[in-house]
C-alpha cells in the first residue's frame, strides 16, 4: 500500500536539481508563469488557442510535472495522514499500520509513517517532521511521555487519534484493546489449566499506559483470587520487567519463579510479542521447553506462534480493526464532525495451543 516515511522521504539523487519548474515552462513557451498556472489549473478557457498550445508543447518538451504537494497546498488539502508508531519492529505496530493505511487509502488519503524506535525523546521530532509535510491529522501510537510533543500536537489544531497508549491530559479519540479483559482471559486460562504460580513479564511499564494497564489487571486478578486453591495449591503470582540489555535477569526471574512454585505448575504470561521472543531465548539458554517446565500465554498472535514448540497460546489483538477504527475516527474529524472525545475498547481473543494446556 502507498506509504511515505517522514524520516526518509522519496527522492532520487539529483532529481531536485534536474526537475523542470513552472518558470522553465513559461520561458520555453514565451509566456508568464501566471499563464502557465492558469493552464495547469484547467483555466485554459482564459487563454487563446495559440497560447494554450504553446504551453502544452513546452510542458511536453520539458517533461514538466507539477508537484502534487504544491498543488495540494494551493487547494488547502494534502490528503496526508501522519502516523507515529513507538516501535515498527513490534508486530502489533505493523498490523495497526496496515489497518489504518487500508482505511485511509479507501478514503483517498496517504499515510506518512514515523518510527520512534521506542525513543521517547523523538516524539517531538516526529510531530514536527510530519507537520512540515502539512499532514491533515495524526494517529499516534507513541510512548506519550514527552509533554512538549503532546503540546505541539495540540497547538497545531489538527485532529489526533490515540492508539493503544493514552496521553495524560490529551482530549482525543482513543482506540485500544480491552487490556483488563484480555489479561483476565489469559491469567484465568493459566489458572484453570492448573498453573498455581503465575509470572507476568513485561517491558518497563513506566510512562506507557498499555503496559501499566496490563500489569494492574494482573495484580487485580491475583487479588481477586487470593486464597484460591485448586489441585495445584494456592494461586500466587508476581511481576517482572525485562529489557534487552539484561537477558540474564530474565533467566534469574524464571528460575526464581520455578523455585517458588515448588510442586505447583509455573505459568508465564508475556505482555507482547517482543517479550515472547525474549522468553523463548531465555528458555533456550536454560534448556527449558514451552508446555513442560512452564505453561505459557503471550499477548499478540504472530505468524510464528503456531510453530514454536508445541505451539504458543496467545491473546490475539484485533490489530487491523484498531488501525481501521482509528483512521475512521480521524477521517470523521477531518470531515467536520464535532463530537466529544470517544473511547473504543475492543476485546482480545484467546487462542489455546500446546504451551498452556494441562500435561
Amino acid at each position: 500500500m502507498p506509504r511515505r516515511s517522514a524520516e526518509t522521504p522519496d527522492a532520487t539523487p539529483g532529481a531536485a536539481a534536474s526537475r523542470s519548474t513552472i518558470a522553465d515552462v513559461a520561458r520555453v513557451a514565451g509566456v508568464s508563469k501566471a499563464t502557465v498556472s492558469r493552464f495547469l489549473n484547467r483555466r485554459d478557457e482564459l487563454l487563446t488557442r495559440d497560447i494554450a498550445a504553446r504551453v502544452e508543447a513546452a510542458i511536453a518538451e520539458l517533461g514538466y510535472s507539477p508537484s502534487p504537494m504544491a498543488q495540494a497546498l494551493k487547494r488547502g488539502r494534502t490528503r496526508l495522514i501522519g502516523l507515529v508508531v513507538a516501535d515498527v519492529t513490534n508486530p502489533f505496530s505493523v498490523a495497526v499500520l496496515r489497518g489504518a493505511e487500508q482505511a485511509c487509502q479507501e478514503a483517498g488519503y496517504l499515510v506518512m509513517l514515523f518510527n520512534l524506535g521506542n525513543q521517547a525523546a523523538r516524539e517531538l521530532e516526529a510531530i514536527e517532521a510530519l507537520s512540515s509535510y502539512q499532514v491533515e491529522g495524526f494517529i499516534l501510537n507513541t510512548l506519550g511521555s514527552d509533554p512538549a510533543a503532546l503540546a505541539a500536537a495540540t497547538r497545531l489544531g489538527k485532529p489526533v487519534v490515540l492508539v493503544d497508549r493514552r496521553h495524560a491530559g490529551m482530549q482525543s479519540d482513543f482506540v485500544s484493546l480491552d487490556n483488563a479483559g484480555a489479561v483476565l482471559l489469559a491469567a484465568g486460562h493459566l489458572a484453570e489449566q492448573g498453573h498455581g504460580e503465575l509470572l507476568f513479564i513485561s517491558e518497563p511499564t513506566a510512562g506507557v499506559s498499555s503496559r501499566q494497564e496490563r500489569a494492574q489487571a494482573f495484580q487485580a486478578f491475583l487479588a481477586t483470587h487470593d486464597g484460591h486453591s485448586g489441585h495445584s495449591g494456592q494461586l500466587q503470582g508476581s511481576l517482572f520487567e525485562c529489557d534487552e540489555q539484561h537477558p540474564q535477569a530474565l533467566d534469574a526471574a524464571l528460575l526464581a519463579a520455578r523455585q517458588r512454585a515448588g510442586s505447583r505448575r509455573l505459568g508465564v504470561l508475556a505482555s507482547n510479542a517482543v517479550v515472547t521472543l525474549r522468553v523463548a531465548a531465555a528458555l533456550a539458554r536454560l534448556g527449558w521447553h514451552f508446555g513442560e517446565e512452564l505453561g505459557f500465554v503471550g499477548f499478540d498472535e504472530t505468524e510464528w506462534a503456531p510453530h514454536v514448540g508445541p505451539g504458543l497460546s496467545a491473546i490475539a489483538q484485533p490489530t487491523g480493526d484498531l488501525g481501521r477504527i482509528a483512521a475512521r475516527c480521524l477521517l470523521e474529524r477531518l470531515q467536520g464532525h464535532q463530537l466529544p472525545p470517544r473511547q473504543t475498547l475492543l476485546p482480545g481473543r484467546l487462542i489455546v495451543r500446546g504451551s498452556s494446556r494441562k500435561v
